[in-house]
């Protein structure tokens, strides 16, 4: 079984046992942690807010966590989703000093960085595979989401955060990390203009 399939029954277990024993706080909080609820620091990664909460996070930790491990292996992938998330929490503090922090977000955002950077910048079927520009988009939403304003109660800055760890170990892992973010820009690139492509001669309403 891979390390990201244990990830997830770990979000799932976590948070359906929070959920049946609310009495448990097992968010991540600057009063949890002065307190000496050092655990929190992994409890939080696996314990989501809602059914929705966990859903969207364990399609985005399955689709970047296994493409990962193919690429790193199971132990650096378990060493930047756990550091990405413990020390996305430490630093969120000052932006969420009276805020409960739960969700894998950050660690998962981390993956993301990670991934974007390792790929080996060749043609191949691999490469091609839209989830180098996907990271890319999720980092500009994030982006754009901090310059309008938090008002959904998501915590963009953590992913930000959890981004530039992610970025950190890509670029240590992979001396070629800039070829390989050029290639994935220009992938990206690429997409875009299929999509509009696509939109303007076949799925337009107007045609």
């Amino acid at each position: 079984m891979k390390l990201t399939s244990i990830f997830i029954w770990l979000c799932i277990g976590l948070s359906l046992y929070a959920w049946t024993n609310p009495e448990l706080n097992l968010a991540f909080s600057l009063t949890g942690l002065m307190n000496g609820n050092y655990h929190t620091l992994l409890t939080a990664i696996f314990v989501h807010g809602d059914y929705l909460h966990l859903a969207g996070n364990m399609v985005f930790l399955y689709l970047f966590g296994t493409f990962l491990e193919d690429e790193v292996g199971s132990l650096r992938t378990g060493v930047a989703f756990f550091t990405g998330g413990i020390l996305t929490f430490v630093l969120s503090i000052p932006f969420y000093p009276y805020s409960n922090m739960v969700g894998a977000s950050a660690a998962i955002f981390t993956l993301m960085a990670v991934v974007l950077l390792v790929r080996e910048a060749s043609i191949s079927g691999r490469f091609l595979s839209p989830i180098g520009p996907l990271a890319i988009l999720f980092f500009i939403f994030n982006l754009v989401a901090i310059q309008t304003g938090e008002q959904d109660g998501v915590a963009y800055i953590s992913h930000a955060i959890g981004f530039v760890i992610g970025l950190a170990f890509g670029a240590g892992w992979n001396e070629e990390w800039k070829k390989s973010l050029l290639f994935t820009f220009l992938l990206l690139i690429l997409y875009v203009m299929l999509y509009n492509f696509l939109i303007a001669n076949y799925i337009s309403p107007y045609k």
